[in-house]
């Protein structure tokens, strides 16, 4: 599969996404400049993390308007699968692609810890291949990861089950304690209405090689691969 990883000025984990799609996983990607206007025939974006533009204004406020986004609204509008880590989820809310928003943590202080995520619904291109029980250890690394919503907004998501993500105790449990930045309902990530649009605060990137200390970030580069390979075989059948 061919993988679009987009690059802004500030963007620091674009190269990590890169190398787990390439020399982990055995995908091409290749690097999609902000300026660009095309994302070179790209079977999915990833949207990675890092400071865009410094964050200036508020995260992802700036990178909204790169001329590549506007591809990206156009690949998502198609169907294309589209998933923002971090800053990029942060950008993907801003450019309205998903809802809600990612405000300043409750701690006021800037969080760089493990997590332990819960999938809530396998009905994903990103969680697919991931089951209820199971849980993920993945890093987070953020100083704006709180997510807010109003309460219709809320309500829909959980409605629609657009919450991919929670985060959770050691035990499963999504108590205040496994929360880093305040999140409304523990809420790690989300998803479109249409299902292939999704963010997530935490790194799967920087938990899929062993030496990394987790592999568990894996699975959801890997939901998505066999994913985007059912859905060439039905096209091509």
């Amino acid at each position: 599969m061919n993988f679009a990883v987009l690059q802004f000025p500030g963007s620091n984990c674009d190269q990590d996404c890169v190398q787990v799609l390439r020399n982990v996983l055995g995908q091409s990607a290749h690097l999609r400049w902000h300026k660009e206007k095309s994302l070179g025939g790209a079977d999915a974006v990833i949207v990675p993390g890092g400071f865009s533009y410094g964050d200036h204004l508020r995260t992802g406020a700036i990178a909204r308007f790169s001329p590549v986004m506007q591809a990206v609204r156009t690949f998502a509008a198609q169907g294309g699968p589209v998933l923002g880590i971090c800053n990029g989820f942060q950008i993907l809310c801003e450019a309205g692609l998903l809802p809600g928003a990612l405000v300043r943590n409750r701690s006021l202080q800037f969080r760089c810890e493990h997590v332990y995520l819960k999938t809530l619904t396998s009905d994903s291109p990103f969680t697919q291949g991931i089951s209820g029980d199971q849980l993920l250890r993945v890093p987070v690394a953020h100083g704006e990861g709180c997510y807010f919503a109003d309460a219709a907004t809320l309500a829909q998501l959980n409605t629609n089950r657009q919450i991919l993500w929670r985060y959770v105790n050691a035990r499963g449990e999504a108590d205040e304690h496994a929360n880093p930045n305040g999140s409304l309902e523990n809420i790690a990530g989300v998803c479109s209405e249409h299902r292939n649009v999704a963010g997530l605060m935490p790194h799967p990137e920087r938990a899929s090689e062993a030496i990394l200390g987790s592999t568990d970030g894996r699975h959801i580069f890997e939901s998505l691969i066999q994913w985007l390979t059912s859905r060439k075989a039905i096209q091509a059948a």
